[in-house]
């Protein structure tokens, strides 16, 4: 029964500790995935550029029904993008497909001469004016690996236009390539470079580490990334051309473009150009993006810039969009708690799981230990006796084979060491010793009979007197 307790504890500690080793070798790569059940709504809103909220209009807009009118225009706004991002199919435990529709909505303008006007949004379906509420739309498809998070090229793919219905997406949808982290970056995130896609641009930038800090007293890294200056009147539609409001053509006095070798009637076909600057703010164990910053740049201009073109059209510039979006609070503090809840998860795995097993697994290797100790003790306590019993059964054996091997070297006396045997002293007949036949021993008698019929000759040997009768007993010599 000891030795089955003591089999059981060695086996709990073993096993114990074969547990910690194979939670962090084939549990915690498990944990570390994208998760297929990912669905997250982030909602970002214009502020001043110097990061400040409470401003009503932050932003600058192009007004779009000014192409229409005699001069082009803008106007001051205040914009809400928000950006729903879940997993869809195609997804299996080794790529997780994410789809990310996005909208930025007006939600107030002020014109020029103080007016302030609350757009509406058209249903889905209506007919869309110059008025409308809803400023731009997207649909974003990716497939990304789910153990790196980085795209693996499966599928790319940005739906411009809405698509009629029974109509395939891919037919209003854009190929996209790209390499880099955009909705999640990937695990144990490093202070280094790494690759970032800019949707609007449809390019991958390199996105800088800054600093280390808290959000909602989740570590968070600081990443931010340039994106340079692009025409957007050179990506790719469906149709081919160019995407409506990227490149348009008016007199130069709608432009408001005066000066040297520019007549007021000459048409210019100025292109929309972007930049920014984009800012993330990422929980490295999980790859969560818990906070975001962009400031937006899109402006026309016109594209040829040699000293051919005269200096005014060189350097003129209208704001199409100006704002800088920040990731709301609500959004915010959401992220940092979905992002703590993934690397406790990770760390229960990672570290917490394995030193539990760990410890359990050396108090059970310990208890093993003890018993053992103690079952031999128990053993060394009970070895004295059985081996002094033994000791003595060894000499007794080597007394009899002494006593049986003859000695030539030392003359036996004529007794062999043996005394003659003892009368009785109460006088009356005694009894007679009985037979020994063992080798060099004298004869002795059988049964009893008057020790006057016996004596002892000149060799040592009891026999009987000569004159008594034979009583059956024989001596050293007979045998």
């Amino acid at each position: 029964m000891k030795r089955y307790g003591l089999g059981v504890l060695a086996f709990l500690g073993f096993a114990c500790l074969t547990a910690a080793v194979g939670t962090k070798l084939f549990l915690v790569p498990q944990l570390r995935v994208v998760p297929l059940d990912l669905d997250i709504t982030s909602v970002a809103t214009t502020v001043a550029p110097d990061g400040k909220t409470g401003e009503r209009f932050p932003a600058t807009l192009f007004d779009r029904c000014s192409i229409n009118e005699r001069r082009a225009k803008t106007f001051d706004a205040h914009l809400t993008q928000q950006r729903r991002s879940r997993v869809v199919d195609p997804s299996d435990r080794r790529q997780a497909t994410v789809q990310s529709a996005q909208t930025v909505r007006i939600d107030r303008i002020r014109e020029r001469d103080g007016k302030e006007t609350a757009p509406t949004m058209a249903k889905a379906g209506e007919e869309r004016t110059c008025t409308d509420a809803l400023l731009t739309a997207s649909i974003d498809r990716v497939s990304v690996d789910r153990k790196t998070s980085v795209p693996n090229g499966a599928v790319n793919a940005i739906q411009t236009e809405a698509a009629p219905e029974g109509t395939d997406p891919k037919t209003v949808s854009v190929e996209a390539k790209r390499q880099g982290f955009q909705y999640k970056f990937g695990f144990n995130v490093k202070k280094r470079d790494y690759l970032y896609y800019d949707l609007n641009t449809r390019q991958d930038t390199r996105v800088r580490f800054v600093e280390e800090k808290e959000i909602h007293g989740v570590k968070a890294y600081h990443f931010v990334t340039e994106v340079p200056e692009t025409d957007l009147a050179d990506l790719e539609t469906p149709q081919g051309e160019a995407a409506l409001g990227t490149m348009v053509s008016k007199p130069a006095r709608w432009w408001g473009v005066a000066g040297r070798g520019v007549k007021p009637t000459e048409t210019l076909t100025m292109h929309r150009y972007a930049t920014s600057t984009r800012h993330v703010w990422v929980e490295p164990s999980t790859g969560t993006i818990m906070d975001g910053r962009e400031d937006q740049h899109q402006y026309f201009r016109f594209p040829d810039q040699s000293e051919e073109t005269p200096a005014a059209v060189r350097d003129f510039r209208m704001d199409s969009l100006k704002a800088t979006f920040q990731w709301s609070p609500e959004t915010v503090k959401a992220q940092a708690e979905r992002a703590e809840t993934y690397a406790s998860k990770l760390r229960f795995g990672q570290d917490t799981l394995p030193l539990i097993f760990a410890g359990a697994g050396g108090v059970f290797l310990l208890l093993w230990l003890v018993g053992l100790f103690v079952t031999r003790r128990s053993s060394d306590d009970d070895s004295p006796a059985v081996t002094k019993t033994a000791k003595l059964d060894r000499e007794a054996v080597d007394d009899q084979w002494r006593d049986d091997e003859p000695t030539a070297a030392v003359q036996p006396s004529p007794w062999r060491d043996e005394s003659p045997w003892q009368r009785s002293d109460a006088g009356g007949p005694s009894a007679a010793p009985t037979t020994q036949f063992s080798t060099g021993y004298p004869a002795e008698p059988q049964g009893p009979v008057p020790d006057e019929h016996w004596h002892y000759n000149q060799q040592g040997q009891y026999v009987a007197d000569q004159d008594q009768p034979d009583q059956g007993y024989f001596n050293r010599d007979d045998r």
